[in-house]
């Protein structure tokens, strides 16, 4: 037995004497360093009102949570759904146990390409009240138009795009109706079999009823700093994962038992994200789990995958504690070539940043890179993803409490809380930056879903997030300095049409970037799925992309600020450069 091992399985133990609450180990920040002095080119300033997203998000009652359910929030997604080349958007929404509530609803906006957005939810048909979760977007038949998975407590929703501007809800012809309520949370497409067409992957959060789970306050075991809150997960019973195979007929068959993914306990699963991160060619799935073992779905190359978070590195963190995860970034931080995770936790606790070691799996540098400054605030959407273009990438997530009644007895407990932004010093470590960021980054709110996209195609990345009973925020990345950048779209041929589980390296000035096609992360959310190299003040970078289909192919010296196409064993089929959004803003 290894160490991890032993360290795991007495945290364990001491683990199920507790019935109630979140896991968090009650760690204060560490001290901070002197500040690096080094100008940050990156400004962010919320201009999702300007921009026409302006109707608030309902997710439970404004001013109290008394369910869990109503706590937890759900994603966004950044998608092209007309094929037009500009970020829509699209915002899950819940409602209240009261319900139902005027204007609540899931919103589709179409990208105007002049910095604002049109509300298109009514004509597109995504009209629905629910209490919806996580998003995953995808070509799943390979029609050339992206469609939209959302998983759901109650009963989650397949919607086929028409490639009309419409969307069509299928869940039932496609056989992803599933008997009784259950409380889908992460979900991702994944093409896991590489036969080409995209499979379907759901986690799922705990057994939750609301005539059988007791409010806030009638439970004297759930107290929060003495203030009586609803009951966490640990008091409840937490639900394995399904997968799903395509048929390639527009319809799904439940293969979780063949594939191996019941064999693994199940945990609170939160955020579920898969891509291949060991370059074996073949996708591995993760998954963020609260209060539990974090879950890491190896592929086995044969249908089938074997449960081993634990072995490599990413179930629990460096003293074998399980943690609250709640969300993922995807990058590669120190730009070896090899893909990173952030992963982020409850107040008390702090953000994991695990770098990849290839495959002997992952070590937790969490310390050493500088990211125990910070333990304030319970953190949700989160990114590995270059913010100023230097070539560097930066962290980012998004915070929010989930107890608004602590607040009132407790001020210095802020119930909305900043973002938390950590700019790349190059050299293994991280700075957390506020004003030097834009005002956005300092803003309080109580968040959850975040995405990641350049919505305004002006070459740099702007973040998209869910706002707890508020309209989102969209933040729009002013970047100054000169650093140029590179984007990269990726169309399947003999991989999926979405070529989801693609990585692409990017070689540039003595560094190998590594990149990864996903259909989620963040918080249940989902991002541009353009891939964005900053390269700081280099003009040019050469490619190497693994398909999923197991083809690899390199790209040479191709010329900095544009977006290149790259259709599979035809290499770059189009190049654009990009000119921004017609708004006059110089």
């Amino acid at each position: 037995m290894t160490r991890r091992d032993m360290l795991w399985l007495v945290a364990s133990a001491a683990r199920a004497q507790q019935s109630t609450g979140m896991a968090s180990r009650g760690l204060a920040p560490q001290p901070r360093g002197k500040p690096s002095g080094l100008p940050f080119h990156a400004r962010f300033t919320d201009i999702a009102a300007q921009a026409g997203l302006r109707e608030p998000v309902i997710y439970g009652p404004a001013a109290r949570t008394d369910y869990i359910l109503e706590s937890m929030g759900c994603g966004v997604a950044f998608f092209d759904y007309d094929n037009d080349g500009w970020m829509d958007v699209f915002v899950l929404s819940g409602t209240r146990r009261d319900g139902p509530v005027a204007g609540a609803t899931n919103r589709l906006y179409r990208n105007n390409r002049d910095g604002t957005f049109t509300d298109v939810t009514k004509e597109s048909g995504l009209t629905r009240q629910d209490w919806a979760c996580g998003v995953t977007i995808g070509d799943y038949n390979n029609d050339g138009f992206d469609d939209i998975f959302i998983s759901q407590w109650g009963q989650n929703v397949l919607y086929r795009n028409n490639g009309n501007g419409t969307f069509t809800d299928v869940t039932l012809e496609a056989g992803l109706l599933h008997q009784g309520t259950r409380w889908g949370t992460g979900c991702t497409w994944v093409d896991y079999n590489r036969d080409g067409l995209l499979d379907l992957f759901v986690a799922h959060y705990v057994v939750f009823d609301f005539e059988k789970v007791p409010a806030t306050g009638r439970n004297p075991k759930c107290n929060f700093m003495g203030v009586p809150v609803y009951c966490g997960p640990l008091s409840l019973q937490p639900e394995r994962c399904l997968l799903y195979r395509n048929n390639g007929d527009g319809t799904f068959t439940d293969v979780t038992r063949s594939a191996g993914i019941d064999r693994a306990a199940p945990t609170f699963g939160l955020t579920a994200m898969a891509a291949d991160y060991f370059g074996s060619g073949w996708p591995d799935i993760y998954v963020a789990s609260d209060s539990t073992p974090s879950l890491l779905f190896r592929n086995q190359r044969d249908g089938s995958f074997l449960e081993q978070g634990l072995q490599l590195g990413v179930a629990v963190n460096e003293d074998g504690t399980e943690q609250s995860g709640m969300g993922l970034g995807l990058g590669d931080f120190d730009t070896d070539g090899e893909l990173d995770l952030l992963k982020t936790h409850f107040s008390g606790d702090r953000a994991v940043l695990y770098r990849n070691i290839g495959r002997g799996g992952f070590e937790d540098v969490t310390l050493r890179a500088g990211l125990g400054v910070e333990t304030r605030y319970v953190g949700w959407g989160a990114g590995i993803q270059d913010l100023d273009n230097d070539g560097l990438p930066d962290l980012f997530w998004a915070t929010g409490a989930v107890y608004p009644e602590v607040e009132k007895v407790h001020p210095d407990y802020p119930y909305k809380t900043p973002r938390v932004l950590f700019r790349n010093l190059g050299n293994g470590r991280f700075e957390e930056l506020v004003s030097e960021a834009g005002p956005a980054i300092a803003e309080g709110h109580c968040s959850r879903g975040v995405a990641f996209g350049d919505f305004d195609n002006d070459g740099d990345m702007d973040i998209l997030i869910m706002n707890v009973n508020e309209p989102p925020s969209l933040l729009r990345n002013d970047v100054s300095g000169g650093g140029h950048w590179l984007k990269v779209r990726l169309v399947g041929t003999k991989s999926n049409r979405s070529a989801i589980g693609a990585t692409v390296i990017a070689t540039y000035g003595g560094r190998r970037q590594a990149q990864a096609v996903t259909a989620q992360s963040g918080y249940l959310s989902a991002n541009d799925r353009r891939l964005h190299f900053g390269l700081g003040a280099v003009r040019s970078a050469d490619l190497e992309i693994r398909w999923p289909s197991g083809l690899r192919e390199s790209v040479k010296a191709i010329s900095a600020d544009r977006l290149i196409i790259v259709r599979e064993g035809e290499g770059v089929v189009k190049v654009e450069s990009f000119t921004g959004a017609r708004t006059g803003r110089s």
